[in-house]
């Protein structure tokens, strides 16, 4: 019973992803080649898509975790065989590549696209991506220190200046 709900949703996720897919594709006439090429050069110098790197390996791992438990006996087979599956998807990598240079194409034009693609791949763009993300992470601390003295002050101020209203309209 399990193998056949694993299989249907597996089956219904297969269905969704080849529709969302076969749309874009349609969609795709819309861009240019010069586009996906300003597109593709975008991608790579912001590095885009290297956040779905792992998703293969990693549902691989849990696949084999899964029929593992299932059947510790056959550990070397579902290794082997889960393993052997995976590389033969590896190649389905370049329909997110093809589908993500489309989102870009379709978002910016092919001088915003190169333009994008010159400055990340610059020493300033690089380090950018590089510090970015702790310069985002320590903003957001920062924020939430300044909003926690705000809504102390705020509701320091406020609730002082209710108490002299009210004992105002009390006399």
């Amino acid at each position: 019973m399990m193998k056949n709900k694993r299989f249907g949703g597996i089956a219904f996720g297969a269905l969704v992803a080849a529709g969302l897919f076969a749309g874009n594709a349609l969609a795709a006439d819309e861009v240019t080649d010069a586009q996906i090429k300003a597109a593709r050069a975008a991608m790579d110098a912001i590095r885009v898509t290297t956040p779905f790197d792992g998703i293969l390996p990693t549902i691989a791992s849990q696949l084999k975790s899964t029929l593992i438990q299932g059947s510790p006996n056959y550990e070397a087979l579902i290794v082997e065989t889960v393993d052997q599956k995976a590389i033969e998807l590896a190649p389905r990598r370049a329909d997110l590549e093809r589908e993500a240079a489309i989102i870009y194409a379709k978002a910016f034009t092919a001088d915003e696209l190169n333009a994008i693609a010159a400055f990340y791949s610059s020493p300033a763009g690089q380090k950018l991506l590089k510090d970015g993300p702790l310069a985002i992470r320590e903003l957001s601390k920062a924020g939430d220190v300044w909003a926690a003295g705000i809504t102390r002050d705020l509701t320091k101020a406020a609730d002082e200046e209710l108490e002299k209203k009210i004992a105002a309209q009390k006399k």
